[in-house]
């Protein structure tokens, strides 16, 4: 009996101090996030200083791009980036230069954590997925492959953030001198919201979506593989203890941008035009075939091509594209810089998604 009532007491305390042991990892998870977890939350915080500091400093383009892509055909005001450049800023001052950048900025945090998030996974599901059906566990992805991967992470990553995206087009395209003005991403969305419905937040989005599967998906891809060659081939000494040098790093991600952007631009210059439409104001902007000041309708990004096409010619698909190609190599510079410092700071070793 004796013998029975210690195995009893030792039973219970060992039980006792199971339930305490249990309790405290709850508590510690409760408590303190995961690695993975904590991993996410400092790439999206590196990720989103990069970005907002890079898209900043080349703000100035990218609405001169902006403005180019749904400038009045028939009324044109400038050519060339620097001939648009000294435009906006003898009309709008400083300010002109960086309208709409506030917008743009606001989104780069959550689009820069969902691609590179989506990036992540996608590669995984589809590296697993081809070693299956190859039956070699150390098959790597190709590039195909890794275009496939980041098609879908853009993708994504655009749907999520794609009224953002559309309210900063019309925060950039407005000037002073427009009859109706939009005092800031909350306001613009409301207006949208109001006088067009929730669809026309998503005006634009199928040549968007259409256009990001081989802006993002060659991104990465030609990115990815460019670096992967130059490690295995080393060829003129680029490659110093199995690493490639800040230089080296910024040729190749301005090689994959300028290939993605130059192949996608002219979905760019559509999904633009269709976002401007229903917006009655945008008749100061952009006028329509020449007969009338009215705006552009268009029934769908097929007619919207077409329209354009027709009407401008063939090279108003291309409009803005040598100031969004003077920003790519300083924008991805500035963001892979910037990117460095921050994970130095944070103390974790990372990729540069964007």
């Amino acid at each position: 009996m004796a013998s029975e009532d210690v195995k009893t007491s030792e039973s219970a305390v060992s039980t006792i101090v199971n339930l305490a042991e249990e309790a405290k990892l709850a508590r510690e998870g409760v408590k303190a996030p995961g690695p993975a977890l904590l991993s996410i939350c400092k790439s999206l915080v590196a990720g989103g200083v990069a970005g907002g500091v890079s898209r900043t400093a080349v703000a100035p383009l990218e609405r001169l791009k902006i403005l180019l892509q749904v400038q009045n055909p028939h009324s044109i005001k400038y050519n060339g980036t620097i001939q648009g450049l000294k435009y906006i800023w003898r009309t709008e001052g400083l300010r002109g230069m960086f309208k709409g950048n506030g917008t743009n900025c606001a989104r780069i945090v959550p689009n820069s954590a969902v691609k590179f998030f989506s990036y992540e996974e996608a590669s995984k599901g589809i590296l697993w997925f081809y070693r299956q059906q190859t039956g070699n566990d150390d098959a790597q992805l190709t590039p195909l492959l890794r275009l496939g991967a980041g098609a879908c992470a853009g993708i994504i990553a655009m749907s999520a953030t794609y009224p953002m995206d559309m309210v900063r087009g019309r925060l950039t395209v407005q000037t002073d001198k427009s009859p109706r003005q939009y005092r800031g991403i909350a306001h613009a969305l409301s207006t949208v919201l109001k006088e067009e419905g929730p669809r026309a937040l998503y005006k634009g989005w199928l040549p968007s979506v259409i256009g990001v599967i081989p802006y993002v998906g060659l991104n990465f891809s030609v990115y990815e593989s460019l670096k992967d060659w130059l490690l295995k081939t080393n060829p003129f000494g680029l490659v110093e203890d199995n690493e490639l040098g800040v230089t080296t790093r910024l040729a190749c991600g301005a090689a994959a941008g300028t290939v993605g952007q130059t192949v996608a631009y002219p979905l760019d210059v559509i999904r633009r035009r269709m976002q401007m439409v229903g917006w009655k104001d945008a008749a100061s902007v952009v006028t329509g075939d020449g007969r009338s000041k009215a705006s552009h309708e268009y029934s769908g990004m097929v007619d919207a091509f077409r329209k354009t096409v027709r009407h401008e010619g063939f090279g108003a698909l291309y409009k803005g594209l040598v100031p969004n190609s003077v920003k790519v190599v300083p924008s991805i510079a500035i963001a892979f810089v910037t990117y460095e410092m921050v994970k130095d700071v944070l103390g974790v070793e990372m990729r540069i998604s964007d």
